[in-house]
This record gives structure tokens, sequence and C-alpha cells, in this order.
């Protein structure tokens, strides 16, 4: 027999960064924003916390093969 298992979870990760001075919201979105799709951020981002959400499993009948007469 054999299963097949789906495993949900939720990471949520956290990155402390340096943000110059004098930036308006916006600017510091932005800023936020390029670090990130630049791929900067993603070597000092850490898994803060993991959130399990489901879990669900499917059994796999074998198939029988056919039979010759």
């Amino acid at each position: 027999m054999k299963a097949i298992v789906i495993v949900v979870e939720k990471i949520t990760s956290e990155a402390h960064l340096n943000i110059p001075d004098g930036l308006d919201e916006y600017a510091i979105k932005q800023h936020i924003v390029d670090r990130y799709n630049t791929g900067e951020m993603q070597t000092e981002m850490n898994i803060f916390q993991v959130d399990f959400e489901s879990i669900s499993a499917r059994i796999v009948q074998k198939k029988s093969s056919p039979k010759s007469a």
C-alpha cells in the first residue's frame, strides 16, 4: 500500500534591516520591496515561526495486472 501525504505549513520569516533616515512611508515600503525583489534580503531571512495548517493523505491502490487467459 502506498499513501501520498500533503502537509501545508505557513512559514513566517524575519529580517532585521537598516533603513536610511529621512525616508517617508512610501519610500520605506519601496526600499523593503526593492531589497526583497533583488534577492538581497533572502540571505538575512531567518525562520521565525512555522504554523501547521493541514495534513491530508490519499491511499493509492496498486492496480492489478490483467491476467491472460
